[in-house]
């Protein structure tokens, strides 16, 4: 699987395009090659600080923001992983709490791109273990790292052991990674999915999870226990109610926490995973406080964020910017959960060739009022006429967001969505680079 990744520094940019150039062979799904590339520089995989290992179809990079966020309200010094990254690679790598210099990302990849030399590596590949090694080189008390694709087969799941790991919400996206049949793997999707997260569990190692349906929480169940890794289920061994905070209990005890600065319900539901995920390791002690102030604190971008002051604020003329990265049917259910309390908009979206336009035209149904398609940059996207199936909507087709927030009717706020490719174009067209 390929990214799209560009940088400003030419040392940076020239070890990008090498990796821009990977790609992934045919039919290869698996961990031999990360391994092998990690053994040639030593393992750092072996050597990380504790590692909360977070997996999930939808939230899991919500969850790892307020993970972060509770850590270091707590004082200590947190590396996190996250993906893909919205302007610039960097911040796919977070060293003890700031995104990863040029210098240290050019020679970090470089390091890795020459070690796997014959062996073929992908993208996300060479960027977990330049990630390993930068987290093994410089101390931390703890790690936060998000998965990519899966997790059984992601290639963060080389880490031999962590402090806790964790499964988000769960539902059908990447389905041509996922689906592809397999001896001794479900074929039913949900339960593909469910075994595919669940697989980043450790032996010995709390699982932490949300409640599922029960086709996917039986497949859960069953892989948590393979695994022989202790499975802490949402609604009996811990659970949380939302109704003004959130009201967190598990058989310590219980607690009342604030809500999210971050909008939408979900949200709150990302936190109280982040929560039970804290409260079931041994390896570090945060407190009732440290946790409400990272609950509070936690930002994470081009998930419904509003936009602030900036170039595409100037030509949206005083409306309301919403930005959501969201493509599939969970994140388009999650966004229409928040805009039924939020004055219609107008949508401008952009979402790749593989992805289902449904997904967010169905459930926004109701609350939009026109439909502008753009581009997702770099990527192959849909064309304007494939979205006309799934709205009653005309489809005006624009080549940048600019040009289509410019012709848009005076009145109703905007949400651009569809894709983490166009959201991080917005924002940097926005001058809002997250730091």
């Amino acid at each position: 699987m390929k990214d799209f990744a560009i940088s400003e520094s030419p040392a940076v940019q020239a070890q990008l395009d090498r990796l821009g150039a990977l790609s992934l062979p045919s039919g290869r799904l698996g961990l031999d090659t990360v391994r092998k590339l990690c053994a040639r520089l030593g393992n750092p995989q072996d050597r990380l600080p504790p590692v909360f290992h977070v997996a999930g179809t939808n939230g899991k990079g919500s969850t790892c923001s307020y993970l972060r966020y509770m850590l270091e309200a707590e004082g200590l010094t947190v590396h996190s992983a996250t993906k893909p990254h919205l302007v610039r690679y960097n911040e796919r790598i977070r060293i003890a709490g700031k995104l990863i210099e040029d210098d240290l990302l050019a020679a970090l990849l470089k390091e890795v791109l020459d070690a796997g030399e014959g062996l073929e590596p992908s993208f996300f590949e060479v960027t977990t273990v330049a990630t390993f090694l930068a987290y093994a080189r410089t101390p931390a008390d703890a790690c936060v790292i998000e998965t990519g694709l899966g997790g059984r087969l992601d290639a963060t799941n080389v880490m031999p052991t962590a402090a806790v790991c964790g499964i988000s919400t769960l539902g059908i996206d990447h389905e041509a990674f996922l689906l592809a049949p397999e001896e001794g793997v479900p074929a039913e999707p949900l339960a593909r999915i469910a075994f595919e997260k669940a697989s980043i569990a450790k032996p010995g190692v709390p699982l932490v999870t949300m409640a599922y349906p029960q086709i996917a929480a039986d497949s859960v169940a069953k892989t948590a226990a393979k695994i022989d890794a202790p499975q802490i289920m949402r609604g009996r061994d811990w659970d949380a109610q939302i109704a003004g905070s959130i009201h967190y209990r598990d058989a310590s005890g219980e607690l009342t926490l604030p809500l999210p600065a971050l909008p939408g319900e979900h949200q709150a539901e990302n936190a109280a995973l982040a929560v039970a995920m804290i409260r079931h390791q041994n390896a570090v002690s945060v407190s009732h406080a440290a946790m409400g102030k990272g609950i509070v604190d936690a930002r994470w971008p081009a998930r419904l964020q509003q936009l602030g002051h900036g170039p595409l604020a100037e030509l949206a003329g005083g409306r309301t910017l919403w930005l959501d990265g969201g493509h599939n049917p969970d994140a388009g259910r999650a966004i229409a959960r928040h805009l039924a309390s939020q004055p219609p908009v107008h949508l401008i979206m952009g979402m790749l060739a593989n992805k289902d336009p449904s997904a967010i035209l169905k459930p926004l149904a109701d609350r939009a009022l026109s439909l502008s398609v753009v581009p997702a940059p770099g990527h192959d996207a849909h064309r304007p006429e494939d979205f006309a199936p799934f709205t009653s909507l005309p489809v005006r087709s624009f080549a940048t967001v600019p040009e289509a927030l410019a012709t848009l009717p005076p009145k109703g706020d905007v949400l651009i969505v569809g894709s983490l490719y166009l959201a991080g174009e917005v924002l940097r067209l926005n001058d809002e680079i997250p730091d």
